[in-house]
């Protein structure tokens, strides 16, 4: 039993079989509250995954990403010693972190490009982001992943560890990025259809209207400013949408058994030999001219989108809960247009903001339909 157990009005304890109700304040029959045993720990935090008994999800699938669909479908996530540490709002301010960090890597992966081709920004990246990830596993002493996750955590690899940076660094060679941002806006919408074909669950109709409504604003967007068809970068970000939506999924699978920043950290390190043999070759056939602003992008992408956002994501997540969280990243399209303006200098059409204010508007029903 937790301090948390003991501190309502009645407190149900099963243990053995056996099942005990006792006053939270020892009052009954002068009994005292009774004193966590060896049933189970009583920090929710020493479970394998991370959370309260029964396996609740708390973390998303991307770090980059969204996990729309895959969280407490808005019954708030159990409070955990490090919720009720953070509070509320420094929960928000921890999930907001996250999100501002996520909106900086399509102008990172910009700078980036700058003096480095996109296979060599894709393969330092990840042996970058895999060499902080498996110095923090190592520093805590995580142990090895059991093998039943092994299957899942090659989906994280591919789709959010490789195909989601590379494709969209191939992208940006030809797109904007602020184009780019409104396009994987709906990224969180594309997740959530992954997870119902993945979990079996079912949404509403207002939820599928909503959703089938931004990807027609998306489609619109992308179309009208490629001239009438698609371009080339389109349908890499267009491929992007759909693998990272997988990565995404199966990482919030995942996360209900092991801790979030433990998924996409074990992701990166399994990727380290193909990143690394990737790099090597990459870098010795690709034109490399380090500039301020190539340096500053690869780590940015590296330490703070792939990794650091993702662990102040995580523990936001804990301490508001999913579906709180959730909310805030409907934000980051809108976040990276402002980045290409003051970063970039882009200037922005009539219809980037004006479809970015769409997208927004569709998944935010989506989020009150699920809800």
């Amino acid at each position: 039993m937790t301090a948390e157990d003991s501190a309502t009005g009645v407190a149900g304890i099963a243990v053995n079989g056996r099942r005990t109700t006792t006053h939270g304040d020892g009052s009954r029959a002068g009994a005292a509250a009774p004193r966590p045993t060896a049933a189970g720990p009583a920090d929710p935090l020493a479970r394998p995954g991370g959370g309260p008994a029964g396996g609740g999800r708390t973390g998303h699938p991307d770090g980059s990403g969204p996990d729309a669909g895959l969280g407490d479908r808005g019954r708030g996530a159990a409070r955990t010693p490090a919720a009720r540490i953070s509070g509320p709002a420094a929960g928000t301010l921890l999930a907001g972190l996250g999100v501002a960090a996520f909106s900086l890597t399509f102008p990172a992966t910009a700078w980036s490009l700058e003096g480095l081709g996109p296979w060599s920004v894709t393969s330092v990246r990840m042996v970058l982001a895999a060499l902080i990830a498996g110095g923090c596993l190592v520093a805590l002493r995580v142990p090895l992943p059991a093998r039943r996750h092994r299957f899942g955590l090659a989906v994280v690899a591919a789709g959010v560890v490789v195909g989601f940076p590379l494709l969209t660094t191939l992208a940006l060679q030809t797109s904007t990025t602020s184009h780019a941002a409104v396009v994987v806006g709906l990224l969180p919408v594309t997740t959530a259809a992954f997870s119902a074909v993945r979990t079996g669950a079912r949404p509403s109709g207002t939820f599928w209207a909503a959703a089938l409504s931004g990807a027609a604003v998306v489609i619109a967007f992308a179309v009208q400013q490629s001239g009438g068809a698609p371009t080339t970068g389109d349908l890499y970000l267009f491929a992007a949408l759909l693998v990272c939506a997988a990565g995404y999924t199966e990482g919030g699978r995942l996360a209900g058994e092991m801790p979030g920043w433990q998924v996409i950290g074990w992701a990166l390190v399994g990727c380290l030999p193909l990143s690394v043999a990737g790099a090597v070759v990459a870098l010795s056939v690709e034109p490399v001219h380090l500039t301020g602003h190539t340096v500053a992008g690869i780590l940015w992408l590296a330490a703070g989108s792939q990794f650091l956002g993702l662990v102040v994501w995580y523990r936001g997540m804990a301490a508001i809960g999913v579906a709180r969280a959730s909310q805030l990243q409907l934000a980051q399209p809108l976040l990276t247009l402002v980045w290409s303006v003051f970063l970039l200098d882009e200037r922005l059409t009539v219809a980037a903001p004006v479809a970015a204010v769409a997208v927004l508007v569709c998944i935010g029903v989506t989020q009150r339909a699920r809800t």
